[in-house]
């Protein structure tokens, strides 16, 4: 069993709910991002989203967006998060996927991305511009090797899209909670409860939302509704709150703490 189905059955078991962390990879360094995985992780976090840094991430909001930048200055590419992935291996068996967009995976080439990723032990994949109509081979390669492919639903979801999603979607389904790009938010869009609703009816398997969850009682209230909420821009503002700091792993850890009490 993946590594992401076995948690949430876990999950399941104990009548919890899930708490994801986003992190951009080599943010401030790849060295830190791996202290930071295990720190997460004592802290709480049920599953870790590694972001792969791009120069042009069209769903994030500035503070990913600056996050990614500096990351890519630091030399940060897929191939070296591979191998942290595969060092961390060494030292936890949490859930690790890695939210990518398209290109660093095409430039790698889809079919090596996918066997150098499972040998590597990321168990699922996220990417924002990858239609699922236009990565079909993807995801059939991906599903065949055990790379859990998470898909997107929306607001703007139909019914015949949530069905569709429902189908081929791995891991988890990911809900992007309002109609925009990554960035903390002072309060949860109204339709939340109203869309999870629908498509829990429908989702043959656990359901996530992310995009604008920024405090303890938002995640709370998403975990009431679905399977999991993600937490990542309010994460990496800390990590740039803590930039200069020793401590920065621990600070962050504590910060963490916050939202899972």
């Amino acid at each position: 069993m993946n590594r992401i189905s076995k948690k949430f059955k876990e999950l399941k078991e104990k009548n919890k709910k899930a708490f994801i962390a986003f992190i951009t990879a080599g943010y401030p360094s790849l060295a830190a991002t791996a202290k930071l995985v295990l720190e997460l992780e004592k802290r709480g976090v049920d599953i870790i989203e590694l972001g792969v840094p791009f120069s042009d991430p069209l769903a994030d909001g500035p503070v990913i967006q600056e996050a990614s930048l500096y990351s890519l200055k630091k030399k940060t590419n897929l191939a070296k998060i591979l191998g942290l992935v595969k060092n961390l291996r060494k030292n936890t068996d949490l859930p690790l996927c890695l939210m990518s967009y398209y290109n660093p995976i095409f430039c790698m080439g889809e079919k090596k991305f996918t066997d150098k990723a499972v040998a590597a032990g990321v168990d699922g994949v996220i990417i924002p511009d990858l239609p699922p109509e236009e990565g079909k081979d993807f995801i059939a390669y991906a599903n065949k090797k055990g790379l859990a492919n998470i898909c997107f639903l929306a607001p703007t979801s139909s019914q015949s899209r949530i069905k569709a999603i429902s189908k081929i979607s791995k891991g988890f389904i990911y809900y992007v909670a309002l109609t925009g790009v990554t960035g903390s938010r002072k309060r949860l869009a109204a339709d939340l409860k109203t869309n999870l609703t629908r498509i829990k009816k429908i989702a043959r398997i656990p359901v996530c939302a992310g995009f604008g969850i920024s405090s303890a009682a938002q995640l709370k209230e998403v975990q009431r509704i679905c399977d999991g909420g993600i937490v990542g821009s309010a994460i990496v503002n800390n990590i740039r709150q803590n930039l200069s700091r020793r401590d920065l792993v621990k600070r962050v850890g504590s910060f963490v703490e916050r939202f899972n009490v």
